[in-house]
């Protein structure tokens, strides 16, 4: 049922109120009434009117000053105002205009005209909030918009970059694979025709002590001795160099899983392990960035449904993030002043009790962020960095990963010239759909 419409009447004038009432009535509209300007600005504040008819001169507060009172309590501010006075100067119709009035109606009034001024300021009044209301509901239709637009494009980003560093890794996998297989069968044969070859060069000097000049010189040439100490160390640095080519193919090929499409299985502990090692060149320093620390503490984490290649994703960001904060200027003067230990990256895991969630927590000794920037560091395109060295996407990327597509938890406390701290709450069994 449509509420029908109220108009507050305020005059200190029995005879007026009732003449107005009566007009009022008589159009349907409910006539509410006050004698002075502090019962008026009560009454309206838990009646709210739809209109106000406001005397000028009454006792107490006047009209001008019970016109002020209403237009600064938001609660009463919006309502239409018209004053009704004797006062005929046009310097009191500027003030009551100024004060926030919609009209102006003298005394002595005829009723045909105020009706008609209530008509036209009440349909104006209705008016106004119908566009109001219109616009709040469209301004609210395109931030949403505006949100999904921007959650569509960074879905497409990250779709995209996964598709093609996958694409990448498998293209990298196979052109490696091939030949650290082929060096590593033959280095097993190297090694044991090497050895071969100097036990027969032992047992021959044991069985001929006494050799030719022109083999001695050769012996002393080669430096047969060094050689014999020698070789076996550079077989084994091969045989390392190998095992490390193979674990880097090994952490690509974790790194970059390419199960967009579905989740499955993964241990958490693998997706980190693959990050730090494609990161391991970074984590050495060189030149003037230092040397960084990396401390794990693994719990004992079940393995989790997930997408194991957007996770990895995650903990790329976040690390590398960590190691470009050492990396800054500003942390050499930190690093003297503050903090004088080894810059660490410190990664922790665990599970809750109830075996329903596991956490990741990656904690740097940086030089830590202000918190105008931790208030914005999950937007899209907001970067610190220069020109150039950021996107902006990679913080928004992994939180449109951890929360929307795992329903999970991602949170960043950081402490200026003590460091950031990121926590990641990951379900172990999740909703997908």
């Amino acid at each position: 049922m449509t509420r029908p419409v109220h108009i507050l009447l305020v005059d200190d004038n029995p005879n007026n109120l009732k003449v107005l009432s009566e007009a009022i009535q008589g159009y349907g509209w409910k006539a509410l009434m006050a004698t002075d300007g502090e019962s008026a600005i009560e009454q309206t504040e838990y009646a709210n009117p739809d209109l106000i008819l406001l005397d000028v001169m009454m006792p107490g507060i006047d009209g001008f000053e019970t016109c002020r009172r209403l237009k600064v309590n938001p609660i009463t501010e919006n309502i239409p105002v018209i004053f009704m006075t004797a006062l005929a100067e046009a310097k009191d119709k500027v003030r009551g205009l100024e004060m926030g009035a919609v009209d102006y109606i003298t005394k002595p009034f005829q009723q045909e005209e105020v009706i008609a001024r209530l008509k036209l300021h009440l349909k104006i009044s209705h008016l106004t909030r119908t566009l109001e209301e219109s616009v709040q509901k469209r301004t609210a239709e395109l931030t949403q918009s505006l949100q999904q637009l921007k959650q569509t494009q960074l879905q497409l980003i990250q779709s995209e970059k996964m598709s093609i560093l996958g694409q990448l890794v498998a293209g990298i996998g196979h052109e490696i694979n091939n030949p650290i297989g082929f060096i590593a069968g033959s280095l097993s044969h190297i090694e044991e025709y090497t050895k071969g070859l100097l036990e027969l060069i032992d047992l021959q000097q044991q069985k001929l002590p006494e050799s030719d000049p022109e083999i001695e010189d050769l012996i002393a040439e080669i430096d047969l001795e060094y050689i014999h100490e020698d070789l076996p160390k550079l077989i084994k640095s091969m045989n390392q160099g190998i095992n490390r080519l193979k674990d880097i193919s090994l952490s690509l090929r974790t790194f970059a899983r390419a199960d967009i499409a579905s989740q499955v299985e993964f241990q958490i502990h693998e997706g980190i392990d693959s990050t730090l090692m494609l990161l391991k060149h970074r984590l050495k320093g060189e030149g003037n960035s230092p040397e960084i620390k990396v401390v794990k503490e693994y719990g004992n984490l079940p393995p989790i449904s997930c997408y194991p290649g957007q996770l990895n994703q995650v903990f790329m960001n976040i690390v590398a993030n960590a190691i470009d904060a050492f990396d800054e200027p500003k942390y050499e003067n930190y690093q003297e002043i503050i903090a004088p230990n080894q810059p660490t990256i410190h990664i922790t895991t665990s599970v809750d009790s109830q075996r329903e969630n596991v956490t990741i927590c990656i904690q740097d000794n940086g030089c830590g962020m202000p918190l105008e920037v931790q208030a914005r560091i999950f937007e899209q395109s907001f970067t610190t960095k220069p020109v150039g060295k950021g996107t902006g996407l990679g913080l928004a990327i992994s939180y449109e990963i951890i929360v929307n597509k795992h329903s999970g938890q991602i949170s960043c406390s950081s402490t200026p010239g003590v460091g950031t701290q990121f926590m990641i709450s990951l379900p172990i069994t999740a909703d997908f759909s």
